[in-house]
């Protein structure tokens, strides 16, 4: 009788949710299905890691924290979390900082902050010097990385996550195709070369639109300043033609991604 009176409750509580708060639940379930999809898949989280986030404070980093924050709630496999927030002084666009400390601290995630200056960028760390100078984007970039690395050796962390989700991985596929004529992107999991971290993507399976919707319903805090390159940057190039391509194919977006694991070489020149 008891458990027909609880599960009455709960149908009743349902019945009291307004249609966003339905939609919230939903979309919230969808993401996490693709984020762990997205674990497993690739192997992204191991017991052990210690996992330095990189906070932008955008929609897809928030998100990001959130999802490994909860996830880190979680017995296995056992992890760490640890934001970080870079902000470069020569940049415009900010994020407000009290903001950020209270997202993290409701995701129970440690938040750290960087200040860092762009200098004259060094000719024997950057290897192409020339592009480093005519392009912001590549620069900035660059700051932001070097300290994530710094930053993630420092406190011992063995991954570094980003918020690229598929949309962004399949954009890069297509600026590589169409700018350097290779075929490449941003895999979900990397090992650095250089120095023992690997770098990680969990939320590559989501699209943006559901995380656009998602950061709508949660009502995320915008950034105060965006970037005042956002909109003249090759990947906004790249960002309208795909959508040229989903006006084509509905599926483009998962077509191309799946294209990445289908490689034919046989139908393909030899080198």
């Amino acid at each position: 009788m008891r458990a027909i009176c609880e599960r009455g409750n709960e149908f009743s509580a349902a019945m009291q949710k307004t249609p966003e708060q339905i939609e919230m639940d939903k979309l919230r379930a969808r993401l996490t299905k693709r984020f762990h999809q997205a674990c497993a898949d690739y192997g992204l989280i191991a017991d052990g890691d210690h996992i330095l986030i990189g906070l932008s404070g955008g929609k897809d980093s928030l998100a990001l924290v959130e999802m490994l924050g909860r996830r880190a709630q979680i017995y296995k496999p056992r992890f760490r979390v640890t934001a970080l927030h870079v902000r470069v002084k020569e940049r415009a666009y900010q994020t407000d900082l009290s903001y950020l400390e209270s997202f993290c601290a409701e995701a129970k995630v440690p938040l750290l902050v960087r200040d860092v200056e762009i200098g004259e960028s060094p000719k024997s760390t950057i290897s192409n010097h020339q592009s480093a100078i005519e392009n912001p984007c590549f620069l900035c970039s660059w700051y932001r990385r070097k300290t994530l690395f710094n930053v993630a050796q420092e406190i011992g962390c063995n991954k570094i996550a980003f918020g690229h989700h598929k949309n962004d991985i399949v954009q890069t596929l297509l600026m590589n195709l169409v700018y350097a004529g290779s075929f490449a992107t941003m895999p979900p999991l990397l090992q650095l070369d250089k120095m023992p971290l690997q770098i990680i993507r969990p939320l590559c399976l989501i699209e943006e639109a559901d995380l656009a919707r998602y950061a709508e319903l949660r009502a995320y805090q915008k950034q105060a300043k965006l970037c005042p390159f956002e909109h003249v940057s090759a990947r906004t190039k790249v960002k309208d033609l795909l959508s040229q391509m989903e006006a084509l194919n509905p599926y483009a977006l998962d077509t191309l991604y799946n294209a990445m694991t289908n490689i034919k070489n046989e139908y393909l020149p030899k080198s």
